[in-house]
Parts: structure tokens; C-alpha cells; sequence
């Protein structure tokens, strides 16, 4: 009696390529590295997007400390500091007043 698979596999030719050990082996190989094993294909894509968006951010960060150094260089000029400190802080002498103008824009904004 004749194996029914064996019927089969002898009718289609793709079957009897799909049959074969060495190509089963390679098959369950390529499944197995794609998405079974701890270095697979999937988690090296979910690496490499989340090291994309750290390198962005390193970039953003790398571009607020040269603001930053900037701004400290600025303010090491005593001139800075006082203008510096009249602007943020509404600092003022004491024979000045000062006005501040609010724009309705400007509240909306906020």
C-alpha cells in the first residue's frame, strides 16, 4: 500500500520541492531567525526605531545646550545681566517705574 501523501507529493511538483529535508530545514531556519529567536528580525526593527528617535532627541538636547551656552556667554557681560534681568524679572533702580503693556493676543496665547 502506497503512502496517500506520497500521491500527492508526485502530482504537484511544488510539493516535491517543499518535500524535500534540506529545503523543510532551511524553511524552519528562516522562521525561526525572522521571528522566533531572541536577535529576531522583528525586535532588531523596534531597535533600530527606538534608536532613531534617541538619536533625534540627542540631536534636539545637543542644540538647547549651544542655545544655553550661548546665553551664558551673554550673560557674563554685566550689561546682559541687568538687561537680561529687567526682561525676565521686572527688575528695576529705584528712581525707575515700569510699565508693563500686555497685548490681548498675547493673553490668548498663554
Amino acid at each position: 500500500m502506497k503512502n496517500p501523501f506520497k500521491k500527492i507529493i508526485e502530482k504537484n511538483p511544488m510539493l516535491r520541492f517543499l518535500s524535500n529535508k534540506y529545503i523543510l530545514v532551511l524553511l524552519l531556519f528562516i522562521v525561526w531567525m525572522l521571528f522566533l529567536d531572541n536577535y529576531s528580525y522583528l525586535d532588531h526593527r523596534i531597535l533600530n526605531i527606538e534608536i532613531d528617535e534617541l538619536e533625534d532627541n540627542k540631536e534636539y538636547y545637543q542644540g538647547e545646550i549651544e542655545r544655553d551656552q550661548k546665553s551664558i556667554n551673554q550673560l557674563k557681560n554685566g550689561n546682559q545681566i541687568e538687561k537680561y534681568a529687567r526682561e525676565k524679572y521686572f527688575m528695576k533702580k529705584d528712581s525707575e517705574d515700569i510699565y508693563i503693556i500686555e497685548f490681548e493676543d498675547e493673553k490668548l496665547e498663554e
